[in-house]
């Protein structure tokens, strides 16, 4: 099937953030944690599967971690699918952090929040896996991904960072302005659409329009938004 725009065979991705997990509720640093996802959770991937029911998706992939196979099998419910687990899509690796709360972790490791907070770019948790190499795994991931699906229309479900570090290499194809990217909400909806030249076009971003309001995650509560014509 061939997805045209333009003279160009396109390509088109929904990135999706996995819904509310047990880690997201209790305020601590999920990474590579296999931690379940909550009630809230259960309910968001309800409202997603009826978001993508008779839509004309080709393939679902997913982290390995179960929050994100949750978030992904409900849009391979909807669209009759599998999930493929691509082990490239998982969430960076938080090393000795993961499992604390933030406020424990901040008072361990004082220089990690300042890292964190102002240039996320340098964080490297001890015996976990610096933000730079994670930023080349998941670009490499996704970008395999659109070349193996040229001119279909995927659907992917992973984490917080992954989605970061993806829409940075997009918007600013420079790992130093990370933190000028915002993080997507749980069970959020980014659709890119890349031409056979690997140019990716951003067409909505942070899109939690299929949740009720009482679902939408505390970010969106406070500021739900779509950025259009991010050039």
């Amino acid at each position: 099937m061939y997805n045209n725009f333009g003279d160009f065979m396109t390509t088109t991705i929904y990135l999706i953030r996995h819904c509310e997990a047990l880690g997201n509720k209790s305020g601590t640093f999920q990474g590579s944690i296999d931690s379940d996802i909550t009630e809230i959770g259960a309910k968001q991937i309800e409202f997603l599967g009826k978001r993508f029911e008779n839509k004309d998706i080709d393939k679902v992939y997913s982290s390995p971690l179960l929050r994100a196979r949750k978030t992904a099998q409900a849009v391979a419910d909807a669209t009759g699918l599998s999930v493929v687990v691509d082990n490239g899509l998982t969430e960076i690796h938080g090393g000795d952090i993961e499992g604390m709360s933030y406020a424990d972790i901040y008072k361990k490791y004082p220089d990690i929040e300042m890292i964190w907070t102002y240039s996320p770019q340098n964080f490297a948790p001890p015996n976990g896996e610096p933000m730079r190499l994670s930023y080349e795994r998941i670009v490499k991931t996704v970008f395999n991904l659109v070349k193996e699906n040229a001119g279909k229309k995927i659907a992917i479900a992973s984490h917080g960072a992954v989605s970061r570090c993806l829409l940075c290499k997009l918007i600013y194809d420079d790992i130093e302005r990370l933190n000028d990217v915002t993080w997507c909400d749980n069970t959020s909806v980014t659709k890119i659409i890349f031409d056979e030249n690997m140019n990716g076009k951003i067409e909505y971003i942070n899109d939690t329009s299929h949740l009720p309001e009482e679902y939408l995650p505390s970010g969106s509560k406070i500021a739900s938004y779509i950025q259009r014509d991010l050039k």
